[in-house]
């Protein structure tokens, strides 16, 4: 895969790119990376309101796609929102985070992560949102899942590209979480994710919700 495809499952086109990296706009590169770390500390909750669940939303967004559908998963299901948060953000520069990306990939690694959750046992539901790099998770994906014990919850997984679709998004996911109950996934182009309130309650209903 070439950097224009890694371009394509991030949901950022060339235009967007361009204002992210001059930081302008709701779509700069950092507003995923430098929110609330923590359950108590900054995150989104309201009244739960899915017959007594407990739920999770959390989510990695480099561009703020991701983050914003997130958000309408949250309006619409209630729950905790909490972002993933490098320890180490990802660079602004396009390529930079590309090739970092890819060499995460390619070497199977946990970058470290500053999100705390004190009570995982608590949540009955997670929902977990990320975007498509290089046709699968970003690898702080793989870091939060082995951080937190994920076994036996249900799992919705929510993804945003930029053409490139689905890809090994949800079916890399079901190889890291052998032991979750891996719910069906929303996947959505970044273009169409912050106005995706009919797909989102589509998909909540057939998650029984």
């Amino acid at each position: 895969m070439n950097r224009r495809d890694f371009l394509k499952t991030t949901g950022i086109s060339l235009a967007a790119l361009a204002a992210m990296c001059m930081g302008c706009g709701s779509s700069s590169a950092t507003s995923g990376q430098t929110s609330a770390t923590t359950v108590n500390e900054g995150s989104k909750q309201v009244m739960d309101t899915n017959n007594g669940k407990k739920i999770l939303i959390a989510y990695y967004s480099y561009s703020g796609n991701t983050k914003a559908l997130a958000e309408e998963i949250h309006r619409q299901a209630g729950g905790d929102l909490i972002p993933i948060v490098p320890e180490t953000p990802y660079s602004e520069t396009y390529d930079v985070t590309v090739a970092r990306a890819k060499q995460e990939q390619q070497s199977n690694a946990r970058p470290a992560i500053k999100t705390a959750i004190p009570n995982m046992e608590q949540y009955d539901m997670v929902f977990l949102g990320y975007p498509n790099w290089w046709g699968s998770y970003p690898m702080l994906i793989a870091t939060f899942a082995e951080k937190f014990n994920l076994e036996g919850k249900k799992i919705a997984p929510f993804f945003t590209h930029g053409g490139g679709g689905e890809q090994r998004c949800a079916s890399d996911l079901r190889r890291l979480l052998p032991k979750s109950d891996i719910q069906e996934s929303l996947c959505l182009s970044g273009n169409s994710a912050r106005s995706a309130q009919g797909e989102v309650s589509t998909w909540l209903k057939k998650l029984g919700m």
